[in-house]
């Protein structure tokens, strides 16, 4: 075969190859957004979704002023929504047209009486939360759930210009409910927050000082090989391991309360120091030995060598390993679980010692659900979450191009 084969042969090669690795490209960014173009169309019922707008007298026989927390709200809602059906005077039709809205419906009305108690005795016009259902119904998804008389009063209110669409802030402000409509994620992201704090707090300084330690100042023999072997393995070991040792450990020897943010960030720092060690010992590595030799040479100690000239420049790395092994652990499920952090948790943890969940979490609770109203929460938070992982890996390559220094 003379060299002219060869060669031709050769650039054919060569073009099969890149149009496998663009063939692979292509077909990965396909996956990719058919995935969030699903998890969009799924989201947006939790995200936007269909109000009653109603004009709601507030009446001082039932909001007292010493005490407006106390006010029939609910009453008033119910009774502004019957003056537009005069005709439904049965209790059977009350039922039904009350059947309609949400257990939260009079809380937007009742935040604005008590934030200006001057609007007691005024008529005010409120958007009123519709339960899941009807909100459902509105959008063409009719689960069965309804009775047909409800769905001709919603499409009556639709008629008479009573249906608007709004932002669902009660998935922002709220925590866990078994109600769909009230069902929010505050309380799982600010968990997931406190988390990850007691995780950094523990595991960052730890991680560095392990590997500073391991690479600079230990001596090398078998107990430190031993060490490294170690470390590699416990950093392929399943998460759930980790949990289970959680369980063991922190829970029944110590006594910390489950379901709290101290014991799942205990948790998880365990779960990631052996990522921070391995990534932080890269780094410790990167640096060229000329720069703690030049130190050494102008009189430095070796202490002294390390942290003011090794470690700066080694900075960059430790951040990025630190900050990729803390979105690993946020998107941990399996170690939570086993101490306690799938709980049914309505209220929002103001510390690191109340019962609390986290995203993850959130998301498989949701997801277990019959409602289908949930489907779409669990969609909501899974985008949330992927939006709080990328923001993380965003800041790994921006603190990463912020410190680096070409050698």
């Amino acid at each position: 075969m003379n060299n002219a084969s060869l060669i031709k042969k050769r650039y054919a090669a060569e073009r099969r190859f890149r149009a496998f690795g663009f063939g692979a490209i292509v077909v990965t960014a396909a996956f990719l957004a058919f995935l969030l173009f699903d998890l969009v169309s799924k989201a947006i019922p939790a995200i936007i979704v269909n109000e009653a707008m109603l004009s709601i007298q507030v009446d001082p026989e039932l909001v007292d002023k010493a005490n407006p927390v106390a006010g029939d709200y609910l009453g008033m809602t119910k009774k502004a929504l019957a003056q537009h059906f005069p005709d439904m005077s049965s209790r059977a039709d009350r039922k039904a047209l009350n059947g309609l809205l949400s257990a939260g419906a009079a809380d937007v009305l009742q935040s604005r009486v008590l934030a200006d108690p001057s609007l007691i005795g005024q008529s005010i016009t409120v958007p009123v939360a519709l339960n899941s259902n009807a909100d459902l119904f509105l959008r063409g998804m009719d689960d069965g759930q309804l009775s047909d008389k409800q769905k001709e009063l919603l499409g009556a209110m639709t008629e008479k210009g009573l249906i608007i669409k709004g932002f669902a802030w009660n998935f922002l402000l709220n925590g866990d409910s078994r109600e769909p409509e009230l069902a929010g994620i505050k309380g799982a992201l600010i968990g997931s927050v406190f988390t990850i704090l007691v995780t950094l707090s523990l595991a960052l300084p730890l991680g560095v000082a392990a590997a500073l330690y391991l690479e600079e100042f230990a001596v090398k023999n078998w107990i430190t090989d031993a060490i490294e072997i170690n470390i590699n393995n416990l950093a392929a070991v399943p998460s759930i391991i980790f949990g289970l040792l959680g369980l063991a450990v922190f829970l029944n020897v110590f006594g910390i309360p489950r379901s709290t943010p101290l014991v799942g960030g205990l948790v998880l720092s365990l779960l990631v120091l052996p990522t921070i060690i391995i990534a932080s010992r890269a780094a410790i590595k990167s640096v060229p030995p000329s720069i703690k030799e030049a130190a050494l040479g102008v009189g430095a100690s070796h202490v002294q060598a390390v942290f003011h000239h090794v470690l700066p420049l080694a900075v960059p790395g430790i951040l990025t390993g630190t900050i990729l092994g803390v979105a690993r652990a946020l998107g941990e499920t399996a170690p939570l679980l086993m101490i306690g952090m799938i709980a049914f948790i309505v209220d929002v943890p103001h510390g690191l010692t109340d019962a609390a969940t986290v995203l993850p979490v959130q998301v498989y609770l949701w997801s277990d659900l019959p409602e289908a109203a949930f489907q779409s929460r669990t969609a909501a938070a899974i985008i949330l979450l992927l939006i709080v992982l990328f923001a993380f890996n965003a800041l790994a390559i921006y603190l990463r191009k912020r410190f680096e220094r070409r050698w």
